[in-house]
């Protein structure tokens, strides 16, 4: 191994530890844990909770107006500046923020249908307190202080020794270890961001962007205390939780040998194949060794602060002006048709034999509650809550309803608005299937504790 100064240790540790800190590690605030970023985004978004629909909004606006003009704009597309990266997309992702914008004019001035503005759709999103609001939060402290994994080596360490864990079992890189352990830990979110910018800066394939973001940024311990609280089942935490991560891993096992994630492409952003040769350990190291020397070689490398300053804020803005407008024109979509039409009722019809056949009481009402998830991860609890008295039943809804993992006020929002090469059907057939596989196991477990 070669040698490194005392200052390039430094420069490995300190930031890396903090970031460990900052994005991995619970900490009790009060009477509640969470991991300080998710924390110092809730201290912010109470400071700035008056303006930030205001602020959400002309964000949103400024970006549907961007992406309209640059349209006609031609640009170098061999070189294209931070602007342009930001405004020119494709005709269908400028549709999409130009819908966010009109839906969050409506909300904001309560204009128009009220299907649109009420406090169940697009005001759920756009409220002081609402999903669009608390992400500018979050992606604030995200953007600027993702650098301290991503910049000073703390992924080439972990991704060297996790690497014949989880290219076997998972087909995926070990580095892929730190984006699960930060959405299970810490907010799915954040999961899925360090996943894309990963895949930007050429770390991960097509395939495996794809598979990390659909399969690893699961909802994390808290969110998960939050629901089986909801329907009155915190007794059976243990059972419940155990549950969901078992499920998880084997959900995690299957899905990137499955359509649609198995016919992603294996090459990387700039169309690059993937060769394995990157991950195959040089004649006399260990993983350990090999770890280390590429952990320091890259905090070696990013001595310049000021620049990972810019870096940060770059990052920030482009979460802002990609995702905002996306989540507000799906989540709103989707939330209107779960709370104003039969839509999500008629498609849950199919899941009502399947219950029945696993022995689910109350499977009518608990059909609806499998497809639902899809507009928002929170609304089969809401659904069931009060309609739905077997415990039996609730505990499949609550645990079904984590493991879906892709539900488009979040999650799925957020991934179509990233670059990870991911569309709304493959979306769709990926919560379909981790539905459809995970309810049998589920169930079964379901049948051992009641």
């Amino acid at each position: 191994m070669n040698k490194f100064s005392l200052s390039t240790w430094f420069y490995f540790l300190i930031p890396s530890i903090i970031g460990v800190i900052l994005f991995m590690i619970p900490l009790k605030f009060g009477e509640e844990w969470k991991v300080p970023i998710a924390k110092l985004a809730d201290l912010l978004s109470s400071v700035v909770e008056p303006i930030m629909p205001m602020a959400a909004l002309i964000v949103i606006v400024i970006a549907a107006i961007g992406s309209v003009l640059f349209l006609f704009v031609k640009t170098d597309h061999a070189k294209p500046s931070f602007v342009v990266s930001l405004f020119k997309v494709s005709p269908f992702w400028t549709i999409t923020r130009v819908l966010g914008a009109v839906f969050a004019v409506m909300v904001t001035f309560q204009i128009g249908p009220e299907a649109v503005w009420s406090e169940n759709t697009g005001g759920l999103l756009l409220s002081s307190d609402g999903l669009v609001a608390f992400l500018f939060t979050i992606f604030f402290f995200a953007g600027m202080l993702l650098p301290l994994l991503l910049n000073f080596g703390l992924l080439e360490f972990f991704g060297t020794m996790m690497v014949k864990i989880m290219r076997p079992v998972f087909k995926l890189p070990g580095r892929s270890s730190i984006d699960a352990l930060t959405s299970w830990i810490g907010d799915g979110t954040i999961g899925v961001l360090l996943t894309s910018r990963q895949y930007e800066e050429g770390f991960y394939t097509k395939r495996e962007a794809a598979n990390i973001g659909t399969t690893f940024s699961v909802v994390s311990i808290t969110f998960s205390i939050v629901i089986i609280d909801t329907v009155g089942l915190s007794s059976y935490f243990p059972q419940y939780y155990a549950t969901v991560i078992f499920t998880g891993l084997l959900l995690a096992f299957i899905m990137p040998r499955i359509y649609p994630l198995a016919g992603k492409k294996n090459e990387y952003v700039d169309g690059r194949p993937f060769t394995g040769d990157e991950e195959r350990l040089p004649e006399g190291y260990n993983v350990v060794s090999h770890g280390l020397e590429n952990a320091l070689k890259t905090a070696n490398k990013s001595r310049n602060l000021g620049k990972i300053f810019t870096d940060g804020s770059k990052n920030v803005l482009d979460m802002w002006i990609g995702v905002a407008p996306v989540v507000m024109a799906f989540g709103t979509v989707a939330l209107i048709l779960a709370e104003y039409t039969g839509v999500f009722k008629f498609f849950g019809k199919p899941f009502e034999p399947i219950l029945t056949v696993l022995g689910i009481p109350e499977a009518a009402e608990a059909a609806q509650t499998m497809v639902v998830g899809f507009a928002d991860m929170f609304l089969p609890v809401i659904l069931a809550d009060g309609s739905i008295t077997s415990p039996m039943t609730l505990f499949v809804i609550a645990t079904v309803s984590v493991v879906q993992l892709i539900y488009m006020s979040e999650v799925g929002g957020l991934l179509l608005g990233s670059k990870i090469p991911i569309s709304f059907l493959d979306l769709v057939f990926i919560f379909l299937l981790r539905t459809l596989i995970a309810l049998p196991i589920v169930a079964g477990v379901a049948h051992l504790v009641f």
